[in-house]
């Protein structure tokens, strides 16, 4: 690799994120810790890498050359191997001085090895900040090259309140009370709804068009080219199925009947890899029955969609599913496995609850209209109640899409909420 395309590559990333001008989503880093950002493709990983540097930019702690960040999507140094790495050091030596720059190392996972030259770096006391597109990077092995000098973080797609904070909608106390406030609120809202959270498509003319190149790139560069797969009709089918059947369990058995039913043959442990691939480029992510035995939890499980944006592209008329996804994206959040420990669930013998986490004793059903009809409200209803009495200690909630009540029924309390508001919260 030679060394004025190096240089060349460091100056003008230097230039760039000097002019940017950023809104800060709200995620803080210690100065002293070195961190691995991980997430699905155009989350917002770089813009995080952006943002840590002009802090340290504008509170004067480094001077306007005193980082390091490389993109390894540049198509530049795509070719370079792990071995040729310390050549970006070298370069900045030779162009700044012998001192220690910040150094960010931009969706590295491309590069087969970075994890013992992103060691090297920490062992040195640089202060380092990585991101990349694939769970790989959280992997045991990898874990253990690092030797625990990185605090692992996921970015998501940008929350409802998020978003709320990009088109400048403050939400002061009572805000709920305040009608100038809440009419903004609800209808950013059903922007959200139907569009998600990827910011990179928040201005653009036609999101839809922009959300469905994005999800190619995810399927087809960080899926099918990135795992060597052969049959990417089958894949594609799979995804569409997936965004079909995304409220309700599934097991791997009867995923593999579906597409087959669809002309397309394939083994379960081809389909157990392409959902492992899937849920590594956080496309999907998945959630275990409450009351299943361990062996269940693996092979039947609910399987929602990382945005909204990108699930809509396959629905019409799909509010019912949307409102789902959007509750299991919120409480995911909050709830995911990070700790390998799970912690939400959905809930299914002899009824349903949509979603159960025990850690604060909460069932949540979702339901769009929960007054659509009797049918409607009576199943809505007896399936929570009939949990909140198998499990005393659970509180119960509904969430709708646009009601609002208390409902007393058989000495159980049930509070009906917006989900506009229930993600405010």
């Amino acid at each position: 690799m030679e060394k004025q395309i190096i240089k060349q590559v460091i100056g003008e990333y230097q230039s760039k994120i000097r002019g940017l001008s950023l809104t800060e989503r709200p995620m803080m880093f210690d100065k002293s810790a070195n961190y691995v950002l991980v997430g699905v493709r155009r989350a917002g990983k770089s813009y995080l890498l952006y943002q840590d540097i002009k802090k340290w930019l504008r509170e004067g702690a480094i001077d306007p050359n005193g980082f390091l960040y490389v993109n390894f999507e540049d198509e530049r140094i795509a070719d370079m191997k792990a071995s040729e790495l310390n050549i970006f050091i070298d370069c900045y030596e030779e162009m700044y001085g012998d001192r220690e720059p910040l150094i960010y190392l931009d969706e590295i996972q491309n590069i087969d090895g970075w994890e013992k030259f992103a060691r090297r770096l920490a062992d040195q006391k640089y202060r380092v900040m990585i991101t990349g597109s694939n769970a790989k990077m959280l992997s045991r092995e990898i874990a253990s090259t690092l030797g625990g000098r990185f605090i692992p973080r996921q970015v998501d797609p940008f929350s409802f309140t998020d978003y709320l904070r990009y088109k400048g909608i403050v939400q002061s106390q009572g805000w709920e009370y305040d009608p100038s406030v809440k009419t903004a609120v609800y209808r950013a809202f059903e922007d959200y709804f139907y569009y998600g959270g990827f910011a990179e498509g928040f201005n653009m003319a036609d999101r839809k068009e922009y959300l469905n190149s994005l999800y190619q790139k995810i399927l087809m560069g960080d899926i099918v080219e990135r795992n060597k797969i052969r049959n990417s009709r089958v894949f594609r089918l799979l995804g569409k199925k997936l965004a079909q059947s995304v409220m309700q369990a599934t097991a791997l058995t009867r995923l593999r009947h579906i597409i087959e039913s669809a002309g397309d043959r394939i083994s379960l442990p081809v389909l157990k890899d392409y959902l492992e691939y899937m849920t590594d480029a956080y496309l999907i992510f998945d959630i275990p029955n409450f009351v299943s035995p361990l062996s269940d939890q693996e092979t039947v499980k609910k399987r929602y969609f990382v945005d909204n944006g990108i699930l809509n592209l396959f629905l019409f008329q799909g509010e019912t599913q949307l409102l789902e996804n959007l509750v299991a994206i919120c409480l995911n959040r909050v709830y995911r496995n990070n700790d390998e420990e799970l912690r939400l669930f959905y809930y299914s013998k002899n009824l349903e609850v949509d979603f159960v986490v025990p850690e604060v004793k909460m069932a949540y059903q979702v339901s769009y209209d929960i007054h659509k009809d009797q049918a409607t409200y009576d199943r809505e209803t007896s399936s929570l109640l009939s949990f909140l009495a198998a499990f005393p200690d659970y509180r119960g909630t509904i969430i709708s899409y646009d009601e609002e009540e208390t409902l007393e029924i058989n000495g159980k309390t049930i509070e009906v909420v917006p989900v506009w508001k229930w993600m405010c919260k």
